[in-house]
């Protein structure tokens, strides 16, 4: 009997840093725009490369030390400063933090703290994050202005995409390159650990094997800090075309990029596909210059790729599911009427179903889902946290699915109460500890429901204590309540209020039942 644990086997080739990367870029490519903020920057690799070893010597007159953790708070506005510092940090043997500038204050400053960042850059164009006592906040212009330019030594030429910088900090595959903290299914964010090697699996060694050589540009809006936002970082670093986003995502602006000259390739998440198909903001446009429509955040409902397919007549409807705990192994689904509700095959690693055990089951069977790239990710310093989800270098998803006979994966179910709303997942415990804050609330549950543009919606079930005013629980005094603890993604869209919780015999609340009172 066959047991469903599928992939690629191919040899694995000799692990690099993120560092001779783009070392190599600046060498074949020192003028190719690398990154565009439409409007605000271009970035070229010979820019990117000078910028990031003046970072690096920045940091090292700073007293940065090898492995010492570097939080990075970066708008959109600042995608080229963020490339710059992210490449700097990482040059200096340091780890970059990246992390949402729409976090509330005190999950940056959990977030912070966690890692133990020794110093926090944000962009010129972010207000100056939260941070711990004791953590210096800079801006990254102002870092740089303190260099001392007889310091900064750029690398010399390199061949076959070594550094030949002997002033640098020593770099290797296997050292902790970066951590990005994700709610996940817990109350607290997990910072997901990536070493370099893992960052630079299937990067490219030769200038005609660069990806998405289609196009010219490829566009998207994803958040830095965000496992789609590094995903679209390593795009511009190791694909052919520029990488093209902009200040702030609008249908209208969006699309007016999707038309504009070399767009060959759109990365959204299926909100956003949403948001451009019911806008009317594609209407009349020329889009036939498209080949590639890629989503990814949450699988992408075949209503929406048939929609798309239509809109975009040359284009490729692409799904891809992974993980921020998984990246880089995942399945790719270019979508296929025959096959409306899989998810993909496996792509850059592996994939199985299994038992509760880890053990793999034969095809056909529903069970957990696992993938598994090499170079696996952790949790920084969350060895139980590890225990639950990594195990030999696969990765339990927290989704329940099955694999057919031709290794496509199908999702049917979901262990954890995530509510994944738009491009975030967001950890319902998360938001239930915000609102046991609030004075009076006795008790709290919070569950997903249908939303028609971001898949889900965040809905409170608040127990009141005795004699609340009803105005406190309102839907808007509560999000006031919880808009300096929680990020605006997270906040309530709906709230109920009830004289008690339905609970199991074990005293677990049923969330299934409070989600079917929302139906009405």
């Amino acid at each position: 009997m066959a047991l469903t644990s599928i992939g690629h086997r191919t040899t694995v080739p000799a692990a690099r840093t993120v560092p001779e990367l783009l070392a190599w870029r600046r060498t074949v490519h020192p003028d190719r725009v690398a990154i565009e903020v439409h409007g605000v920057a271009r970035l070229t690799f010979a820019d990117w490369e000078a910028g990031a070893t003046s970072v690096t010597s920045a940091l090292g007159q700073a007293g940065l030390r090898h492995g010492d953790r570097v939080g990075l708070v970066f708008g959109a506005r600042d995608w080229t400063e963020f490339a710059v510092a992210y490449c700097g940090v990482l040059r200096a043997g340091a780890v970059a933090v990246p992390l949402s500038d729409r976090l509330a204050a005190g999950q940056l400053r959990y977030a912070l703290e966690h890692c133990a960042a020794r110093i926090v850059l944000h962009g010129n164009d972010t207000p100056p994050p939260a941070a711990p006592v004791g953590v210096p906040v800079r801006p990254l212009a102002d870092l740089l202005a303190g260099v001392n330019k007889h310091d900064v030594q750029l690398p010399a030429s390199v061949d076959d995409g070594d550094t030949a910088a002997a002033d640098l900090p020593p770099v290797r595959p296997g050292d902790l390159a970066q951590i990005l903290y994700t709610s996940g299914t817990t109350g607290r964010p997990k910072g997901v650990a990536a070493s370099h090697a893992n960052l630079t699996i299937g990067a490219p060694s030769h200038p005609r094997r660069l990806a998405l050589a289609h196009s010219e540009r490829f566009l998207h809006a994803f958040a830095i800090g965000t496992n789609a936002g590094q995903t679209m970082l390593f795009n511009a670093l190791t694909a052919k075309p520029t990488a093209l986003t902009l200040p702030r995502f609008t249908p209208v602006r969006f699309a007016r990029l999707i038309e504009s000259a070399g767009v060959g390739t759109v990365f959204v998440v299926p909100s956003m596909a949403i948001e451009l198909l019911d806008s009317g903001a594609l209407s009349d446009r020329e889009l036939t210059d498209v080949h590639l429509i890629g989503s990814t955040a949450a699988p992408l409902a075949p209503a929406v790729a048939t929609r798309l397919a239509a809109t975009f007549p040359e284009a490729a409807i692409v799904n891809y599911y992974t993980s921020t705990e998984a990246a880089p192994a995942q399945t790719v689904m270019i979508f296929d009427p025959a096959r409306r509700d899989a998810v993909g095959r496996a792509v850059d690693g592996q994939l199985r179903i299994a038992d509760a055990d880890g053990n793999p089951l034969p095809v056909g069977s529903i069970g957990d889902v696992w993938l598994r790239a090499p170079h696996s990710r952790a949790y920084y310093q969350d060895e139980a946290a590890n225990r639950a989800t990594f195990r030999n270098g696969w990765v339990r998803m927290g989704d329940i699915g099955r694999l057919d006979d031709a290794g496509y994966l199908y999702l049917s179910d979901r262990h954890e109460d995530v509510i994944k709303s738009g491009a975030f997942k967001i950890s319902s415990l998360e938001v239930e500890a915000a609102l046991h804050e609030h004075p009076y609330v006795a008790e709290a549950a919070v569950v997903g429901v249908p939303h028609p543009v971001l898949g889900s919606a965040v809905a409170a079930v608040v127990v009141p204590r005795p004699d609340t005013p009803p105005a406190e629980l309102a839907l808007p005094a509560l999000r006031g309540f919880l808009a300096g603890r929680l990020a605006d993604y997270q906040l309530p869209a709906r709230v109920l209020l009830l004289d008690q919780l339905p609970r199991n015999p074990g005293g677990k609340v049923l969330k299934r039942q409070l989600t079917s009172q929302f139906d009405n």
